[in-house]
């Protein structure tokens, strides 16, 4: 499991300028595709439709770039950001079609309310894995409704639905992930939102929370029967700017017997050219 993947702007004129739509992945791709399942946040849409919300931080990738997704072996891409919408509904809407084509994919988005929330299970050597996604980041607005498209927003007052709503799906799953998009931009701690909602849903049978949004790595925890990863920080994002943006982390779990054994926190770095590569001991 990685963390935020933007692969507009800085990312794409690297991209340009190598020629290679792989190019953001070349040095982690053998890595990650040793593993079974690869998940990872998206932030933005990958579409040429839509047009701009107005935020000079609004972010769209050029549909080529699903060939370095597919070339890094991602399975499956929470769309549950404030970026989502970036290009209005049109370009989330194509996105989805496009990963979907792509043989990737989505939660934390969808067509409608419904799909928007539901789970995606994923299942690997007889053991079902299930994803959900949300965030309570970006205008109300863009929360999916029952006959339009958006993402899967929450607020604090949604925290006992979504238990509710982890304890249904925990039924059909053996192991139940939760991804988080939350929190305060470029801090070290988790904010009171972000630990009152990873705990909530490991209480209602959640096994692992993985945080993103910060664009920088916060802590990893055990809380009861379950792990959170407050923020992986960035994978692949053009904020050179400081250390702690250039440096991600990279979760990887260990499932046995139907039940996570073991969770370990590899270091990745970003060069200078935004590539992600495991940092060597």
């Amino acid at each position: 499991m990685v963390g935020d993947i933007m692969l507009d702007r800085g990312v794409e004129w690297y991209i340009r300028q190598n020629g290679d739509w792989r190019w953001p992945f070349l040095k982690i791709a053998d890595d990650l595709k040793k593993a079974d399942l690869v998940f990872g946040n998206l932030e933005g849409p990958i579409s040429d439709k839509g047009q701009r919300v107005g935020s000079i931080y609004s972010f769209r990738a050029d549909p080529a770039v699903l060939e370095g997704l597919t070339y890094a072996g991602f399975d499956i891409l929470s769309l549950a950001n404030n970026h989502a919408l970036d290009y209005g509904r049109a370009a989330l809407r194509d996105t989805m079609e496009r990963l979907r084509e792509a043989g990737i994919n989505y939660i934390g988005a969808g067509f409608n309310e419904k799909e928007a929330f539901s789970l995606k299970i994923k299942e690997v050597k007889n053991t079902r894995i299930g994803f959900l996604a949300y965030t309570d980041l970006g205008p109300e607005v863009w929360r999916a409704g029952e006959n339009y498209s958006g993402v899967a927003w929450i607020e604090e007052e949604d925290i006992e639905k979504v238990k509710e709503n982890i304890k249904e799906n925990k039924q059909e799953v053996d192991i139940l992930i939760v991804s988080l998009h939350a929190g305060k931009e470029y801090s070290l701690e988790p904010t009171f939102f972000q630990k009152t909602f990873s705990q909530a849903c490991i209480e209602a049978g959640a096994d692992l929370v993985v945080g993103h949004h910060s664009h920088v790595v916060q802590k990893l925890e055990k809380y009861q029967d379950g792990w959170i990863a407050y923020s992986l920080g960035n994978f692949v994002f053009d904020q050179g700017f400081s250390k702690q943006t250039m440096q991600g982390r990279l979760l990887k779990t260990i499932i046995k017997n139907k039940k996570i054994k073991e969770v370990i926190p590899v270091d990745v770095k970003l060069n200078n050219s935004f590539q992600p590569e495991i940092i060597q001991d």
